[in-house]
């Protein structure tokens, strides 16, 4: 009876060992929610892709942890990010949810990461309050208003006195609408015509032709990403290029993934962003090169918020020693600093924002094709929607 009653106890020993070393051997599971079908499936395959590029370049394994990427579509659909949020948290017991292509799929989300404690890293989404909506949101993409300051300021500076302005009528169109007119007539300028387009499939023809009609010096334009193709198309059929009415905005409008098919009409179009694959440094130059040899196209500032997204995750996770609770992993990331392929950026501590160089760029040809070519820097630029208040 003694002999097996000493089995028993060394069994149950050695069940508890294995249970210990599965424990510390356990995947750590982040759930990737994107529009990977849909008018935002660009941004989704950016960032999809730039994850799948970092983990190729640093392993799956941090902290003696397995990472695992765990992959949902919400199609840009708020209802279905809600969804998906809950099944990866309460099913699939991910460790932290990130990604979000539009705002209101990262303000979906936003409750449960708050109720569940679970961080949720915004890859994609601009709208400046979103990192107020739960202490569990960090972000890597970028803000509204960070960009759309700054080209307000250039373009009053540089003899922009009259804009016409077609913005997506949703938060970030918003966003970028505010903070433009409230530098721009700061400084003097004055906005001659507003329009607001529909955020899903617009036909921009009707809103351009306002705008021709308005003879403004320029267009303020802000839309999504993947959306700026279709505008310049319509732009150039409309006779806005010929009739001198030049783009500006933050450089949604001019994103890399899509810039190349715009044709001659994009030359010369001047904007603020976060992001161009033409940005010249060592670093940026490696992680294009990587990027297009993988995937056979150019990265966006999309891709680049995925890239530093996933890595914000590594390094918190290495800080943390493979603790993947939620209240520590966001303390490790609040504060954390590192170079980009965009250049110097790190997270405000307090508002677990972003903080990163702004540039102003140029459409020109280089080599045969389009780049956004730097030629001004703002640097550790805030989110001025936050510092404000």
């Amino acid at each position: 009876m003694f002999s097996r009653t000493t089995t028993l106890l060394q069994v149950a020993a050695a069940v508890a060992a294995m249970g210990a070393t599965a424990q510390a051997q356990e995947a750590i599971k982040i759930g990737l929610i994107l529009p990977m079908t849909g008018g935002q499936a660009s941004t989704g395959k950016q960032i999809d892709n730039a994850v799948k590029l970092y983990m190729q370049q640093h392993g799956d394994t941090v902290a003696g942890k397995k990472i695992e990427i765990i992959l949902k579509d919400d199609a840009t659909v708020p209802d279905n990010t809600k969804r998906l949020a809950q099944e990866l948290i309460v099913n699939d017991k991910v460790a932290i949810i990130a990604g979000f292509g539009v705002t209101p799929a990262a303000l979906a989300a936003a409750p449960l990461a708050t109720q569940a404690k679970v961080p949720e890293i915004v890859m994609a989404a601009g709208t400046s309050i979103i990192t107020e909506r739960s202490p569990y949101i960090v972000r890597t993409s970028f803000t509204l208003a960070q960009s759309s300051t700054i080209i307000a300021d250039w373009a009053v500076k540089n003899g922009i006195r009259k804009v016409a302005t077609l913005t997506s009528d949703y938060a970030p169109g918003n966003d970028a609408l505010n903070f433009f007119k409230q530098n721009f007539t700061a400084g003097g300028g004055e906005v001659v015509e507003e329009v607001k387009v529909p955020l899903a499939n617009p036909d921009f023809a009707p809103f351009l032709q306002r705008m021709k009609d308005a003879k403004p010096d320029a267009m303020f334009v802000f839309v999504p990403a993947g959306q700026g193709g279709n505008f310049m198309k319509q732009y150039a059929e409309r006779g806005l290029d010929k009739a001198g009415i030049k783009v500006i905005g933050p450089g949604d409008v001019m994103d890399d993934d899509v810039l190349n098919g715009m044709g001659d009409a994009a030359l010369g179009t001047v904007t603020a962003h976060l992001y161009s694959a033409a940005h010249p440094s060592a670093m940026n130059k490696e992680f294009v090169a990587a990027y297009k040899k993988a995937f056979s196209n150019r990265p966006g500032f999309m891709a680049v918020g995925g890239y530093d997204g996933i890595h914000l995750i590594y390094e918190a996770l290495k800080k943390t020693g493979g603790k993947a609770d939620g209240d520590s992993l966001v303390e490790a990331m609040k504060g954390m600093k590192w170079e980009s392929p965009r250049g110097p950026i790190s997270i405000d501590p307090e508002t677990r924002d972003i903080v990163q160089n702004i540039y102003i760029r140029k459409v020109e040809k280089v080599d045969g094709e389009l780049y956004n070519v730097e030629f001004a820097t703002f640097e550790a630029v805030k989110d001025s929607g936050k510092t404000k208040k």
